[in-house]
């Protein structure tokens, strides 16, 4: 049985005070909770705060984002030794990074390998746009983004894969259980025939886009949908903590 996994990603919001105060209530509302792993990821300049409000507790800390270098003359962006200073976790390919910030399967590929070298544990995000789903070909670009984000990987026990479609994030939409299931077995079924039965079987795969307390239930119900990737409803206590006890 794989273990649940819940994530928070808190996107641009919340400062330094009102991510210790989230964190807060949280600790208090999921202290009980010791059958799945719960992950919150705030922004860059909240993590410090947030670790020292989440040290000894069950619920891990993870960042948004990092570069691929340990160090150098790159303003504003972020090393993986800074990061592992707070956190086990780090997402890494979103769909608003490669959308907004014009990233790419190579770049998330030099990420991933980075993170894997320095002790964290990426989780990969993966997902078709409308258009391409309209077209039929979500399997064709999930295929291509785990091949290019994976390429040269050798080991995947400890990457997390976030199915993501675009469509879904932050629209109000969100995949039926049934269409999330099929994308889901799909990956652990490439998977499977590129690493081995023992990395499918164990590799947790995630659903994201517009999960809320009403949906959580009915899509990890599913026996290929391992937990979530939250974005929205985590930025509430009561929303986010609904979800985890789904």
């Amino acid at each position: 049985m794989r273990k649940p996994f819940i994530a928070g990603n808190w996107k641009m919001y919340k400062n330094a005070k009102e991510a210790v105060a989230l964190a807060k209530e949280l600790k208090s509302n999921l202290k009980n909770i010791k059958d799945r792993d719960v992950l919150i990821c705030p922004g860059f300049a909240a993590l410090c705060c947030v670790y020292g409000e989440i040290k000894g507790s069950n619920i891990k800390l993870g960042a948004q984002d990092m570069y691929f270098e340990n160090e150098g003359a790159f303003t504003g962006e972020v090393s993986p030794l800074m990061v592992k200073d707070f956190c086990e976790y780090v997402i890494l390919g979103h769909s608003e990074r490669r959308q907004l910030f014009n990233e790419t399967d190579e770049s998330v590929n030099k990420k991933i390998k980075k993170a894997l070298e320095h002790g964290l544990k990426p989780i990969l995000c993966i997902g078709e746009s409308l258009e391409e789903r309209e077209k039929d070909k979500t399997f064709d670009v999930i295929k291509n983004q785990l091949k290019k984000s994976l390429k040269n990987i050798k080991e995947i026990k400890n990457i997390i894969i976030a199915y993501e479609p675009v469509w879904a994030i932050g629209t109000g939409k969100t995949a039926t259980p049934e269409q999330a299931e099929e994308v889901h077995a799909f990956i652990r079924e490439w998977v499977g025939k590129n690493y081995d039965s023992e990395a499918a079987d164990n590799l947790r795969i995630l659903y994201g886009g517009s999960v809320k307390p009403e949906n959580a239930k009915e899509l990890m119900e599913k026996e290929d949908i391992d937990g979530a990737l939250v974005g929205g409803a985590s930025l509430d206590a009561e929303s986010f903590s609904k979800i985890v006890e789904f």
